[in-house]
């Protein structure tokens, strides 16, 4: 436990060294909500959570990508894999909640007649969700531009997507526009359980894929040749 928590720490310190990135992150939600709510207020609250969501992705693919280098002379130094992706899932997980924090109060008081607890979970779902697939992304390819590249296109699919087909249903964020009809349209709460259910779902698949992944990878030992 406490060489996860010092993994993580040593993340948050290194990723607040790049203050204009958590300005950048910060901020923008905040253009995807101001884009929509002169005229949509309901897709402006859709918008600012799938938002956070592609930020939190978008870091963690970063800070998985980043810390390639560090991760063979780690494990020499006696960390587990674990240890590794499990910090940085702690450091990006307490990131995103400081983050969400201020935009569900922007929610709290911007807007009115919304089930402000079904927002709530939305966010904490996707502070749950976007480390493990920007994590999951770092550790599967070589480079971040392909990392960016399937981000991009699954947000961009997550916008263009009828929510009620069953392509969208196999997007990562799904869950957001599931529980933002719930809460934002008052239906009924069947939208709520599917959503919870989709990103309890997504969430475990994403894990699994993670400790694979990190596991394969850091058993690979490339500058070791067999005569």
């Amino acid at each position: 436990m406490n060489r996860t928590l010092t993994i993580a720490e040593m993340t948050l310190r290194e990723t607040a060294r790049r203050r204009g990135v958590l300005v950048l992150l910060l901020i923008l939600p905040l253009a995807f909500y101001l884009a929509r709510r002169g005229d949509h207020l309901g897709q402006s609250i859709r918008f600012v959570c799938l938002g956070l969501s592609w930020v939190l992705a978008t870091a963690a693919l970063f800070v998985g990508s980043a810390a390639r280098s560090l991760e063979p002379r780690l494990r020499l130094s006696g960390y587990r894999t674990h240890h590794l992706f499990l910090g940085r899932l702690v450091a990006l997980w307490t990131l995103g909640l400081a983050l969400s924090t201020p935009y569900f109060l922007l929610i709290r008081f911007d807007q009115h007649n919304v089930r402000y607890g079904a927002i709530a979970v939305i966010m904490l779902l996707g502070v749950l969700v976007a480390p493990l697939l920007g994590l999951a992304l770092s550790a599967l390819l070589p480079r971040d531009l392909e990392g960016m590249l399937i981000l991009l296109t699954i947000v961009g699919l997550q916008m263009i997507l009828d929510p009620a087909g069953n392509a969208a249903r196999l997007l990562p964020f799904w869950f957001s526009r599931e529980i933002g009809t719930y809460a934002i349209d008052h239906t009924s709460a069947g939208y709520f359980d599917r959503g919870l259910l989709h990103g309890a779902v997504t969430a475990s698949l994403l894990l699994v894929v993670v400790t694979v992944a990190f596991g394969v990878r850091l058993r690979r030992r490339p500058h070791v040749r067999l005569s």
